[in-house]
């Protein structure tokens, strides 16, 4: 047992270490005790990503909330004004005129047992799906496959709905969800790494307000208490919370 553990202890430093001079380089660049402001933060973010491809930008926020309690819970979405640099495939259930409605407004999948079935057989070639309210009783049954992916349509983020139009165009648009874990956090992409900083501030500005709009009444003290940016692959920046909510 304790030469396998051995083993495995030296595997992981050698993966590590693979993956550790770019990383290391990056590294450098950043003074890790430092909160920058967000367009600075963002320029490093691009300056350290080293990757092949084209990495996504992403926010984190450590918040003032207790997930526990029902009236902390922060759920909900936002549409980026410069987009994901990402094409979102969506699947909308419907019925009658509404499947049209989705078909006109550029949906990639619309209908409704059919591909009920298709996901219940492990079928999941689409990102975000939207439901009429009165397919909700049939889709619901797909909660267990659909909810620990993230998947199942809600309310709250706008995609359980009757203006499908309007919710399969701002996902096209670069409609992004967030939802509160149960250690206080949030992520949320805000672009890739080739978008323009300029664009990518905006984003990150666009996701703050959101959520300083959806600040519990409930919550106490300091609401954001940390923020970073990182990239796929790159070392996470700090941001001075306190500039962004000004």
């Amino acid at each position: 047992m304790g030469g396998n553990t051995a083993k495995t202890t030296i595997e992981e430093e050698m993966k590590v270490a693979k993956r550790g001079k770019k990383y290391q380089e990056a590294v450098k660049l950043i003074d890790r005790d430092q909160a920058y402001g967000a367009q600075e933060a963002i320029e490093l973010v691009k300056k350290a990503a080293t990757a092949k491809f084209d990495e996504t930008v992403e926010v984190a926020f450590r918040l003032g909330v207790d997930p526990k309690k029902a009236d902390q819970q922060i759920r909900g979405a936002v549409v980026l004004p410069n987009g994901t640099g990402k094409t979102q495939r969506v699947l909308v259930f419907a019925k009658g005129e509404k499947l049209k409605e989705a078909e006109a407004a550029g949906a990639d999948y619309v209908g409704d047992e059919d591909y009920i079935n298709k996901i219940s057989q492990g079928w999941f070639d689409f990102d975000v799906i939207v439901a009429t309210p009165d397919m909700m009783g049939q889709v619901g049954k797909l909660g267990r496959v659909l909810g620990p992916k993230g998947l199942m349509p809600n309310p709250k983020t706008g995609t359980v709905t009757f203006e499908v139009e309007k919710a399969v165009n701002e996902i096209k648009a670069g409609k992004v969800e967030y939802r509160v874990d149960k250690s206080a956090n949030i992520h949320v992409p805000i672009g890739k790494v080739s978008f323009e900083t300029e664009k990518l501030v905006e984003n990150l500005n666009a996701v703050v307000d959101a959520l300083v709009k959806a600040k519990p009444a409930a919550s106490k003290g300091t609401y954001m208490r940390n923020v970073a940016v990182t990239s796929t692959m790159g070392p996470g920046v700090k941001v001075n919370a306190q500039l962004l909510t000004k």
